[in-house]
């Protein structure tokens, strides 16, 4: 950790902003790495595939799991020490990984890659739009609120419909509020990086963490309803 109190207030500062979003990025693109490999040793592994996949309580076990750390690293963060926070979001990124296992058996590597693709470059065009833009996106927070309950209600409703048109709507709408909440969550984390304590490296540590795991979240959502809006199966 850098000797801010020798620096300039304003140095401090930035460099304190620059270490937390380079905290951001670098945590959450590990959690996406571990998320990778961890499907597609899933996938390409029948052993593993059947014990995960032909076990319905192990697998609904591990979904819960999922979001039971989702809000433990949310709310309970600023309690944790740095290398428990660390572990839960690795950990998550790995149960993760095993759930979305199953894009591999339901599309084509080719659309897979393509939707994986078309994500990194619209997340990172609006990830730096947020973190470089003068325009306050907190009246975004509320819409993008509603579209993200909208949008989970309707995949509900249409596990029951079965509707193409629905489908594609739902994830027409999921792409546009994922987009939006990558520049609105990178806006958050950047105000998040400027009130950064100075010299607290568990606190900026933590920060960080959770910080990746709203990046992440957004990155995961809008590559699987690009992948819904034109993957393809394999059919």
């Amino acid at each position: 950790m850098a000797n801010y109190g020798s620096m300039p207030r304003t140095q401090a500062r930035a460099e304190v902003m620059n270490a937390f979003m380079r905290g951001v990025y670098g945590w959450m693109t590990a959690g996406l790495g571990v998320t990778a490999v961890l499907a597609f040793l899933v996938a390409t592994s029948p052993t593993l595939a059947q014990l995960f996949w032909g076990n319905s309580i192990l697998l609904i076990g591990i979904i819960i799991a999922e979001v039971g750390l989702v809000f433990a690293i949310s709310g309970a963060i600023h309690r944790m020490s740095a290398g428990t926070a660390t572990s839960l979001f690795l950990l998550y990124s790995a149960l993760n990984g095993i759930t979305l296992s199953v894009i591999f058996a339901a599309y084509a590597p080719a659309a897979i890659f393509k939707a994986f693709v078309t994500t990194a470059g619209m997340f990172g065009a609006m990830s730096i739009y947020g973190l470089t833009t003068k325009k306050d996106l907190t009246s975004w927070g509320s819409f993008l609120f509603m579209g993200l309950i909208g949008v989970f209600i309707a995949m509900i409703v249409n596990i029951f419909l079965q509707s193409p048109v629905m489908h594609f709507v739902i994830s027409l709408v999921g792409v546009i509020v994922f987009t939006g909440l990558t520049a609105y969550d990178t806006q958050q984390l950047r105000v998040m990086g400027e009130s950064a304590p100075y010299g607290d490296a568990t606190a900026i540590r933590r920060g960080s963490i959770l910080g990746a795991l709203r990046l992440y979240l957004d990155f995961i959502n809008l590559f699987l309803m690009l992948l819904r809006l034109f993957g393809g199966s394999r059919e």
